[in-house]
Formats: structure tokens, C-alpha cells, sequence
């Protein structure tokens, strides 16, 4: 009985042996397939975000007889760079450049002090009050006081024609904010409890600890207010004088000017739209890679859940 149990135990576990190389031939199968179809996907999603930009910055180095023409597709043609003089030195362009530098770092610097320090106390659930607040600051996703009120507020204010009005009206995204409670509430209580024993307040427990932890949500909310004050225009059509503008609006008086009575404009009427297109997004594309690495994990661990 012994001699026949011992080859019947091997055959079992020989067959077995076979079965999961047979299973890890087709994972790694699958799994190659995978790659090369992830790959080739993401290579024509690539392609598709890349081009129009591509195209754009070819377009605000051609001419305007070959882009009417139609012969610019991914490289200039007939290269000049009229429209960027042009642009360059109508108006005071630096004095607008410089605007927005101020604006977009005063504001970005506010936003964020403001919403973590939003954020933070409603991540903590032991808070008696944070289930009343939360509803009430999500409330403001979705209802506002509309155009006229917010308009009225801010002249009533004092704020007109000055860094508050462009500032102040858009200064905590509830969105945002929502962003960094998710965070927030993943940072580990033993920690913080850790720094309270070593005698830290909780304003100390928040910029010692916390903060410094959560590296990945504040670039990637600093990635988003840098952007949000960089392109907003609307803020400056409200409540701005033309020494004050940023340089998204002036850029958008250019386009909208572009073919009326002066020459000059409209030789370039054709392609003076992509050059302002370049000049107003090349400062975000040159800041993007230093916090394009916190940028997916700050959005992914923002919505982990223990």
C-alpha cells in the first residue's frame, strides 16, 4: 500500500506543477498583450494632446499667406516672428506679465494657507461641529449669489480696481478643499498624537506634521490655483483698470482688436491668436514637470480610504 500511495503523490503534485506553468504563461501572455495595447493607446492619446499645441506654436511662426493658405501642419512655414514683435511691443505687455506674476503668487500662496486651514479641522471627525460644516461649505458648490450680488459686495468692499477684487472672489475652491479633507483624514493619528506629546499645540501638530506629510496634495493644489489665477480674465473684466489688467485679459483684447483699423493688426490677424495662446501658457508648461510628480498621487491619495 505504501509503494502505491508514493507514485500516485507524485503525479499530483507533477501535475500540479504543470497546471500553474501553464497559468503563469498565460499571465505573462495577457499581460504583454496588455502593455503593448496600453501602450499604443496611450501613445495616440499623446499624439491627439500633443498636436494642437504643436500646431499652434508652427502657426504663431508662419506667415499669414501660408496659413491661409493651409500648407502649416506641424512645422512653420515661411518662418517669421512678426506677430510675436507685434504682440511684444503693443501696450505695456511686461507691465501685464508682471501683473499676473503678482497676482497668480498672492493668490496661490492665500488659497492655499486658506483652504488647508478649512480643510484640515473638517477632516477630523471627533470635531462636533464638522458635520454641520461640511454640508453647508458643500452647499456653495452649487448655489451662489450670482453675478450682481458678488459684484455690489466687492465695490461695497473698497475692493475695485484693486489685487482683492481679482484675488478675494475665487480665493477657496470648495473642490479643492474637498481634495485636501480626503488627505488630510489619511494622515495617521499616531502621529499627530506622537506631537502633541512632545508638547506641540495643534496649529503646531498641523504646520510641524501634517504638513509635511502631505507634500503631494499641496503641489498638486498649487499646480491648480497657479493655473486657475494664471488664465482667469473675468475677474479683471469686472472690477479692473487697464494698468492693472492681467495678461490673459490683455491678450484677449488683442484677439478680439486684431482685425479692425490698424494695418499692422491685420497682417497678422491670422496668426496672432496662436502667439497669444503660446505667451500665455509657455510660463505653465516651464513650472508643470517640477510638480508633475506629485500631481497623480496627490489626486489618487486624496480619494484612499483605510
Amino acid at each position: 500500500m505504501i509503494k502505491m500511495s508514493i507514485p500516485s503523490f507524485k503525479k499530483k503534485s507533477s501535475s500540479s506543477s504543470n497546471s500553474a506553468r501553464t497559468i503563469g504563461v498565460r499571465e505573462n501572455t495577457g499581460y504583454k498583450v496588455f502593455l503593448v495595447f496600453n501602450t499604443i493607446l496611450m501613445a495616440i492619446v499623446a499624439v491627439a494632446t500633443l498636436y494642437p499645441f504643436l500646431y499652434l506654436v508652427a502657426q504663431s511662426f508662419s506667415s499669414e499667406k501660408a496659413i491661409m493658405a493651409g500648407q502649416v501642419k506641424l512645422f512653420p512655414k515661411d518662418f517669421n516672428i512678426s506677430t510675436y514683435k507685434y504682440v511684444l511691443s503693443t501696450g505695456d505687455f511686461l507691465n501685464y506679465y508682471k501683473n499676473t506674476i503678482i497676482y497668480a503668487f498672492t493668490g496661490t500662496i492665500l488659497s492655499l494657507v486658506f483652504s488647508s486651514f478649512l480643510a484640515y479641522p473638517l477632516s477630523k471627525k471627533e470635531l462636533k461641529l464638522t458635520k454641520y460644516l461640511t454640508p453647508f461649505i458643500i452647499f456653495t458648490m452649487y448655489f451662489g449669489g450670482g453675478l450682481i450680488p458678488n459684484y455690489v459686495l466687492v465695490v461695497r468692499l473698497g475692493l475695485k480696481n484693486t489685487i482683492g477684487a481679482f484675488i478675494l472672489p475665487m480665493m477657496i475652491s470648495t473642490y479643492y478643499v474637498l481634495l485636501m479633507k480626503s488627505f488630510f483624514a489619511g494622515t495617521p493619528k499616531d502621529l499627530e498624537e506622537a506631537g502633541e506629546l512632545d508638547g506641540l499645540s495643534k496649529f503646531g501638530v498641523f504646520t510641524r506634521v501634517v504638513l509635511p506629510l502631505s507634500k503631494p496634495i499641496v503641489a498638486t493644489m498649487t499646480l491648480f490655483y497657479a493655473v486657475m489665477y494664471w488664465n482667469n480674465w473675468y475677474q479683471a473684466f469686472l472690477y479692473l483698470r487697464k494698468e492693472k489688467w492681467p495678461v490673459a485679459y490683455y491678450l484677449q483684447t488683442i484677439i478680439r482688436g486684431s482685425g479692425a483699423n490698424d494695418q499692422d493688426a491685420q497682417k497678422v490677424a491670422m496668426n496672432i491668436r496662436s502667439c497669444s495662446m503660446v505667451l500665455t501658457v509657455l510660463p505653465i508648461i516651464m513650472v508643470y514637470p517640477f510638480v508633475q510628480r506629485y500631481y497623480v498621487q496627490g489626486m489618487m491619495l486624496g480619494g484612499v480610504k483605510e
